[in-house]
């Protein structure tokens, strides 16, 4: 047998037991000098940093970026080039629950990729739906409130989540896709990946492109009803980390088929709808996926928290030849996703090995709590510029400039805004089954809201399709009949609804 290794403090002292605590006498009481026990009990007070604000339960895994089809016309990334080979890391999270939440929740997923290219990281921080409930950042916390709990009875309020969206129209085509089937996923090996917003291609003629990014699941979609779901988490909490890691560690690895829509840069003042609007999406008649490749998760974490629970992504994470977009969610989340890794994992959070970039990288930043990598091999360049053949920029890689137009001002973005027509459409595309699950699954989340939340709901979805508001109306008498502690609306209520 090996020789085994000698345990040491963190700094490398040997230790010499392990098992006692320093005392005086052997029932004395411990001293202060035990730097061992100190180190030990410190340590374990800090082993958990605070929990994503949003995303907090995740799963993850390694894989591979294969890239087939060849969009080098639109685009100069190499990542996207025919024929690259990257490495990459995914997590899947739901957006509500905490870090104990149960997996088998009817929730958004988060769809979040990691792609280590030659030249820098790529990230694409998207969810299991190709649009989202707002799409002014300045709403992001409002909504994210209504997910969380609430601040004097420290649980879920329905009525703050029905009460948001019943005053947010532009919520009906994301509350649609969470209330039907694909709302509440068995796994994340069957769902598809979007990167929702829209992001820009800059090919090597300096011409730009609007693109969306598509993963569609080559698994299938499989999705629980509200019943089958509260068994599997009667049974366990952890079913789709269970799922993800035993399919990998038995060679069934995930796949799912990359397609991108591209778009002409002026056709974005064309469209009967905003492009760069989050809760729209675009009609693939109008702009057809076109299938890039395959990405595959192929390897489980060695240590979770080291690699899925501080892997941190972030949209500003982009490399040359991929760029943003007047998407106002998009604009918004450049800054608030890095900001919340600095605050929950330091400032060098990039620099932990997981979110560390393959290739070489340069800068000029400065010291800041857990600065553990070296400075720049040459230390007179601490600056820029100097004259000490520190690190430059290269204008090679200047985009070229974005059309904007109009006045600064706070626009109302529901003025004058279609937020029926998509929802009516994916409404038109589900079946009479579909249609009765959908109602039936609104009405159970609906609980015991307030009846004017509740008729100010269903006269959105009446604008809708008059079958879908009926519909929820039925599903919500039915579930009085049940519990008559629910208050039906009144003509007082649809009074109030209406104003």
């Amino acid at each position: 047998m090996a020789d085994k290794p000698t345990m040491t403090t963190s700094a490398g002292a040997p230790i010499a037991d392990n098992q006692n605590s320093l005392s005086a006498g052997p029932r004395g009481p411990l001293l202060l000098q035990d730097y061992q026990l100190i180190e030990k009990l410190a340590h374990q007070n800090r082993e958990r940093i605070p929990e994503r604000v949003v995303h907090a339960k995740g799963w993850g895994a390694h894989g591979v970026l294969r890239i087939t089809g060849d969009i080098s016309k639109f685009t100069k990334a190499k990542v996207l080039q025919p024929g690259a080979e990257t490495p990459m890391i995914a997590r899947f999270s739901t957006v509500a629950g905490e870090l104990g939440a149960a997996d088998a929740e009817r929730d958004v997923r988060g769809f979040a990729l990691k792609f280590y290219t030659p030249e820098g990281n790529w990230d694409l921080v998207g969810n299991n739906t190709p649009v989202f409930f707002v799409r002014d950042p300045l709403k992001f916390p409002d909504f994210i409130h209504t997910q969380k709990r609430h601040p004097r009875t420290n649980l879920r309020s329905p009525t703050a989540m029905w009460d948001f969206w019943s005053l947010s129209p532009e919520s009906l085509h994301q509350v649609t896709i969470l209330m039907s089937d694909r709302g509440l996923p068995t796994d994340v090996r069957h769902i598809n990946g979007y990167g929702s917003h829209t992001y820009s291609f800059l090919n090597e003629a300096g011409e730009r492109f609007w693109v969306k990014f598509h993963f569609k699941t080559m698994q299938g979609h499989r999705h629980w009803t509200n019943e089958e779901a509260a068994n599997v988490v009667g049974r366990t909490r952890e079913s789709t980390q269970e799922d993800l890691f035993e399919a990998i560690e038995t060679g069934h690895f995930p796949q799912w088929k990359v397609q991108v829509q591209i778009m002409p840069e002026l056709d974005a003042e064309k469209t009967p709808y905003n492009p760069f609007d989050l809760t729209k999406v675009w009609p693939h008649a109008d702009y057809p996926p076109i299938d890039i490749g395959v990405m595959e998760l192929n390897r489980n974490a060695d240590n979770y928290f080291a690699e899925i629970e501080q892997a941190a992504f972030s949209p500003s994470n982009i490399v040359p030849g991929i760029g943003f977009s007047p998407d106002k969610m998009l604009q918004g989340r450049i800054f608030s996703y890095a900001d919340a890794h600095r605050y929950r994992l330091g400032t060098h959070y990039e620099a932990l090995p997981i979110n560390a970039p393959k290739c070489p990288v340069h800068h000029y930043h400065k010291d800041g709590a857990m600065r553990f990598f070296p400075n720049n091999p040459n230390p007179a360049a601490y600056y820029e510029p100097n004259s000490f053949n520190g690190p430059v920029q290269d204008e090679r890689l200047r985009e070229p400039p974005l059309r904007i137009s109009g006045d600064a001002d706070r626009y109302d973005h529901r003025e004058g805004n279609d937020d029926f027509s998509q929802p009516r459409a994916l409404f038109n595309l589900f079946d009479d089954a579909q249609k009765q699950r959908l109602f039936a699954n609104i009405a159970a989340a609906m609980g015991d809201i307030p009846a004017e939340i509740e008729e100010r709901q269903c006269k959105l979805f009446d604008q809708v399709h008059p079958d879908y508001g009926a519909g929820v109306r039925v599903a919500r008498t039915t579930i009085r009949n049940r519990n008559p502690a629910i208050s039906a609306p009144t003509d007082q209520t649809l009074a109030d609804a209406s104003n």
